[in-house]
């Protein structure tokens, strides 16, 4: 048996080109100047020649293929490749029109076919959804990370032996789906430490829902957290809406300010942690979630069982995990590594170019006991940077900061709870020097004191701060 010659390549270069799917040259009038088999056999011809070929070179494409989209990519403004999709009596196909450039000058147009077959372009159509949903998916789980990146266990600052504690907590409840209760008096980082949890679990490539209970009207916090059917009430979205409980299904929801979730409320909440599902407003079907909830107090939940302003039952099914925050004052050693952290989060934040700050500064704030602790002291610092005169934070930057040793004890008659009395006295300082710094405008001292505007006027009311010096000077925005 004889065996067949080896392919000549060098001796018949139109092979390449007749392999192609459907190639076809015009010049700049739109007259065509080559064919190649593929092409002639799409319109009609079932073994074509060259002669054939010859046939049609010179005649207007636009007679050739009535569907071309050739001549508008013929312009000679047009010198990239084009991607062209046709619908015709051939079918549905995908062709790439490329300029011929010769000396700098473009002197025709090349179109050859990507896709000829309309089963193939209908495979390409499924392919490429496919492709984009797993790209889409893709993207949301990075934007979700990045989301939830915003604060991890890195945020935590400092070495001292109760913020090591902090942290070896947050690592050993982050392996476990409990609930989580965080303690903690305002300013300490409750949300940083729910976020570092989250960020640590296996539920970190999921969504992490937040609410804050004081943040909405009683009559809306059911809604927030269950979501509602269309219709089901006056001013409901004709879409309904999902609430915070399947937004976040298998991920985490955090409620901060736990204590003030409304008391017809709380039943409801108790349900869904016991039974793992949600019922919407509006409907009568159940929606299975799986959800890991973290809540976060700055009072003692407890007393305020023994007070009836909290269930028993609510409570003990949050109080799981319980996570305390040290307060400020008893970690202050680590005050120069949060100076640090702070400076620099502030340069990049407001455009600052502070390089660091003088240790007599550091002893002054030693001397402070942060009753509002590293809110307060990031506050403290932001103020100093923005009057700045050198590069380097001095005690003349601090003028307006004139620390004392302590807070002066409440009265020792008083029946009350005198940590609780402390408490609250420091808290009403505090918000009443920032009312006062910026004229009682209510907005601007929420912003500053980064809790919500509602939540300011129930702490004021609570506290019994007026809500302006005066009637006549009532700057409230």
């Amino acid at each position: 048996m004889s065996k067949k010659p080896p392919f000549d390549f060098e001796n018949n270069p139109d092979f390449y080109l007749n392999e192609v799917y459907g190639i076809i040259v015009i010049d700049m009038e739109g007259k065509i100047r080559y064919l190649n088999r593929q092409c002639m056999k799409l319109i009609g011809y079932t073994n074509p020649t060259y002669d054939q070929a010859r046939e049609l070179f010179g005649k207007p494409v636009i007679d050739v293929f009535p569907y071309t989209h050739m001549l508008e990519n013929l312009a000679p403004d047009i010198t990239k490749p084009q991607i062209v999709f046709y619908k015709s009596n051939y079918g549905m196909g995908i062709s790439m029109n490329v300029p011929l450039i010769y000396n700098g000058e473009k002197i025709g147009l090349m179109e050859y076919d990507l896709v000829n077959e309309e089963k193939v372009f209908m495979e390409l159509t499924d392919d490429y959804n496919a492709f984009l949903n797993d790209q889409l998916k893709q993207l949301q789980k990075k934007i979700i990370k990045l989301e939830q990146n915003k604060y991890t266990i890195n945020n935590i600052i400092g070495f001292s032996k109760p913020m090591n504690t902090l942290r070896q907590s947050i690592t050993t409840v982050a392996k476990s789906n409990s609930t989580v209760l965080i303690l903690g008096e305002t300013g300490t980082g409750k949300e940083l430490v729910a976020h570092a949890i989250h960020n640590l679990s296996n539920r970190k490539y999921n969504p992490m829902a937040k609410i804050n209970a004081s943040a909405f009207p009683e009559n809306l916090v059911e809604s927030e957290l269950f979501g509602y059917k269309k219709g089901s009430f006056t001013g409901a979205s004709k879409e309904g809406k999902i609430g915070k409980f399947e937004y976040a299904n298998h991920g985490t929801l955090f409620i901060d300010e736990i204590q003030q979730m409304p008391m017809n409320i709380q039943p409801k909440f108790l349900r869904v942690l016991q039974e793992h599902e949600v019922e919407p407003i509006g409907s009568h079907e159940s929606v299975p979630v799986d959800v890991r909830v973290i809540v976060a107090s700055n009072q003692d939940i407890l007393q305020m069982v023994k007070d009836n302003r909290f269930r028993e039952d609510l409570f003990y099914r949050l109080n799981v995990i319980k996570i305390e925050i040290p307060p400020l004052r008893e970690h202050l050693e680590d005050i120069d590594e949060l100076a640090d952290y702070y400076i620099n989060q502030l340069n990049m934040e407001l455009g600052f170019k502070i390089n660091g700050i003088e240790p007599a500064v550091i002893d002054r704030l030693k001397q402070y006991n942060w009753p509002g602790n590293i809110r307060e002291l990031k506050n403290v610092l932001e103020r100093a940077m923005n009057f700045a005169t050198e590069d380097i934070l001095t005690l003349n930057d601090f003028n307006f900061f004139t620390p004392s040793k302590g807070p002066s004890l409440p009265d020792y008659s008083s029946n009350g709870n005198l940590i609780e009395e402390t408490k609250r006295k420091a808290e009403k300082e505090l918000i009443e020097q920032v009312l006062s710094r910026f004229n009682y405008n209510k907005t601007h001292s929420a912003n500053f004191l980064n809790i919500s505007r509602p939540l300011l006027h129930q702490k004021m009311k609570r506290l019994g701060i007026p809500l302006s010096p005066s009637k006549d000077n009532n700057h409230e925005t």
